[in-house]
């Protein structure tokens, strides 16, 4: 049985795709750990197959007013936007970061 929860656990650790953002800290490399732990347990590999099918999204969906506050209704974009460009290499002009303009 130990045997088969460490494969299916490699398994969930080899479709993980690569943080580009934290290269030296990858979920592969946690559950890829724990699947060679002598003591994996059914609850762990059910969590890390949960975390592949993605059901707690799917269970506690975001609606509308918290992916857009009123206070800043395009906060989430731009983060998005600014991780995406700050993978690139692209930064902010100085005069943009020093007048708050985004």
């Amino acid at each position: 049985m130990t045997t088969k929860l460490a494969v299916e656990m490699a398994r969930i650790a080899s479709a993980c795709p690569v943080d580009p953002l934290r290269p030296h800290i990858q979920l592969k490399t946690l559950l890829n750990s724990l699947a060679a732990h002598p003591r994996l347990t059914p609850g762990a590999v059910n969590a890390a197959q949960r975390l592949e099918r993605n059901e707690m999204q799917q269970k506690y969906a975001l609606s509308e007013r918290i992916l857009r506050p009123a206070s800043v209704p395009l906060h989430y974009e731009k983060l998005v936007e600014g991780v995406e460009k700050s993978m690139q290499g692209i930064k902010r002009p100085w005069w943009k970061v020093f007048f708050g303009i985004w």
